[in-house]
């Protein structure tokens, strides 16, 4: 032992702990015994957890499983955490023991020293912090709440944020008509705001697809205790404490149907990751289009200018790069991996237990707190911000022969290849071809082949 360490006992024996530090022995141990990754579970997932032992505080009084003044004792100690910098408090990495333990006694340790302190007595970690609990329920249920929270109050939002941006710009493009693509090649022409408006969409139906998942992720494990039987936990505990986490935290946490599902399986936090990848894949989408659609500003389509925000070579002068864009589309691929190692996780549900937990709420916070920022910067600094170029827009849409679509009925498709095929040949405007090819006048193909009479479809 050092003047700058402590001896600390558990179970197990003693053990030298950092002389200033909060935790205990159990957390050391972690700390030793983990030297994976040095990365921390996330900050949200330990605000979760201090959240839910105030809550377990509470009820345990409310329930008389604690003394008054004991419980106060502990509800104060969390909240000095959550008024500081509590992650300094929190070393365990993620890649620890697969319940997810030594983050459950990592918070009890520190928040028993500081109890301690403030009551003038003893407080246990395990006997009274954990009051009621096991890791088994604790750690699932603040998956859930952690999860939920960041749904509420950053996600949603941000996504909420970014469809307004994609409507408001979609009315102030609704002008301007380009030609349509598929399969990367020219097809019928369509209006700026339809594509908005597509991509609108998209993020609205996520928008929906995750609020659907809210009520799943805001039912909770807590008072399953150890495998579900709910042993050591007051009859009552699981109900009253819900009612005081829905109380702290603001939203409307509710008991599980089942805790050993809750318990057993992650197949919740699958569901959610599931949707975070449907809107990484339509942010990519989004993305994509995006960079086609300014590519150039000489040898690419060059139908947008988005907002210049840095130079984009070390070697060549004057370029710019589509930074936003390409910044989502790695968030987006980021994502879709967290969700691959989130339904791994999910089948490791080995009988009354999952044995991946940390993994899970590492990645599915990660996979929220991604999509957040990334949503609000593709919405500030692309959607809102690109500049058309109508210029542009009019020479591909005069030269393109798939306007001819519109004559199918009046002259055949056959001979509308035949016309379409010569413009091709020839580089000439379709309608040239068309008055030469067809009996049609020059005003009837005009009004035939109005890009912007196009773009409402019919006959």
């Amino acid at each position: 032992m050092t003047a700058s360490t402590r001896i600390e006992r558990d179970s197990m024996g003693e053990l030298a702990v950092p002389g200033g530090a909060l935790y205990g022995a159990q957390t050391q141990r972690a700390v030793n015994n983990f030297p994976i990754s040095g990365q921390r579970m996330p900050a949200a997932f330990v605000h979760a957890l201090i959240l839910a032992k105030a809550a377990a505080a509470r009820a345990n009084v409310e329930l008389q499983q604690l003394d008054a003044p004991m419980g106060d004792a502990i509800v104060s100690a969390c909240q000095q955490l959550l008024d500081s910098d509590f992650m300094a408090h929190f070393p365990v990495d993620v890649f620890q023991t697969g319940s997810g333990t030594s983050s459950n006694m990592n918070a009890n340790e520190v928040i028993a020293t500081l109890a301690s302190d403030l009551l003038g007595d003893a407080v246990s970690a395990n006997d009274h912090v954990n009051c009621g609990q096991s890791s088994n329920d604790i750690i699932p249920t603040t998956i859930h709440v952690s999860a939920a929270i960041e749904l509420h109050e950053r996600l949603l939002p941000a996504l909420g944020h970014l469809l307004q941006a994609l409507c408001e710009k979609s009315l102030e493009v609704r002008p301007y008509v380009k030609t349509g693509r598929t399969h990367l090649m020219d097809a019928m022409p369509v209006r700026m705001s339809q594509v908005l408006d597509g991509w609108a969409q998209q993020i609205q139906a996520n928008i929906e697809h995750l609020r659907h998942l809210q009520p799943s992720l805001q039912a909770l494990a807590q008072g399953g205790t150890a495998v579900g039987t709910g042993v050591n936990a007051h009859p009552r505990f699981a109900e009253q404490f819900c009612q005081e986490l829905s109380t702290l935290s603001g939203l409307p946490f509710t008991t599980g149907t089942n805790f050993f599902a809750l318990i057993g399986s992650q197949d919740t936090a699958v569901a959610v990751s599931g949707q975070l990848k449907t809107v990484a894949v339509s942010l990519m989408k989004i993305a994509n289009d995006l960079r086609w659609m300014n590519s150039g500003p000489l040898a690419g389509l060059a139908e947008i200018e988005l907002e210049a925000l840095q130079p984009g070579s070390s070697i060549m002068p004057g370029k710019v790069n589509p930074v936003i864009p390409e910044a989502t589309a790695m968030v987006a691929a980021q994502v879709i991996g967290n969700d691959a190692a989130i339904a791994i996780a999910g089948q490791s549900g080995n009988f009354e237990l999952n044995v991946m937990l940390p993994l899970v709420a590492d990645n599915l916070l990660s996979s929220m707190q991604l999509l957040s920022n990334a949503s609000r910067l593709l919405a500030d600094r692309a959607i809102s911000s690109f500049k058309v170029n109508q210029p542009k827009l009019r020479e591909a849409l005069e030269r393109n022969p798939i306007l001819v679509t519109a004559l199918n009925p009046l002259i055949g498709y056959l001979k509308a290849a035949e016309i379409a095929k010569q413009a091709y040949r020839e580089q000439r405007p379709i309608i040239d071809v068309a008055l030469e090819r067809t009996e049609l006048s020059r005003q009837q193909l005009e009004h035939l082949l109005d890009p912007e009479k196009l773009t409402a479809g019919g006959l």
